[in-house]
């Protein structure tokens, strides 16, 4: 059965992290679905027109393997406003699925709800000391929780993704195409 992600977009996202992830997990053989918070489309944090392929209230009857948030602002702070999107990444972790988060959103999104209260994270730089444990690197995983610092380490967080969820072959091989160290 292949493996399936939501990322959650919304006005003020960071359109590189967002589209990132979504392009390198679709390379990996990830069905993903982009999720928009509010409308069909929305407006990135640099003025970058995004369409979700769907609105997150069509998603909530469906269970995916990992939700990836992209960080940017004021996005993080819709993602962390969205009700029926907080409770997917509760159900999600309660349940031991991947939740995963990018930039602004581990601590705007996830360690608002208490959700990185067990696991090292990382996150935007200035942002890190809201993080109830920091964890160090690019990219920092433990456990069912994957999080990473900007749109410069994109790349490298969605390639950790697509490992975790493909394996070490599929993510490498996806690196390669892509002339990416991994």
């Amino acid at each position: 059965m292949a493996k399936t992600a939501l990322v959650p977009i919304a006005d003020g996202t960071e359109e590189m992290e967002a589209v990132t992830i979504i392009n390198v997990l679709r390379r990996g053989g990830v069905q993903v679905t982009a999720a928009s918070v509010s409308g069909r489309t929305v407006t990135g944090s640099r003025s970058v027109t995004l369409s979700a392929d769907r609105l997150i209230g069509d998603c909530l009857d469906q269970t995916y393997d990992l939700i990836a948030l992209p960080g940017g602002m004021p996005g993080a702070e819709h993602l962390r406003d969205c009700k029926p999107l907080v409770e997917m990444l509760k159900k999600q972790k309660k349940e031991g699925r991947l939740i995963a988060a990018i930039c602004a959103s581990p601590a705007v999104a996830l360690a608002a709800h208490g959700l990185l209260d067990d696991c090292k994270a990382t996150g935007y730089p200035s942002m890190v000391e809201q993080l109830p444990q920091k964890g160090e690197g690019r990219v920092v995983t433990d456990g069912n929780c994957v999080t990473s610092q900007g749109p410069a380490t994109a790349i490298d967080f969605a390639l950790e993704l697509v490992r975790i969820l493909r394996g070490q072959t599929i993510a490498g091989q996806v690196a390669k195409a892509m002339l990416a160290k991994f």
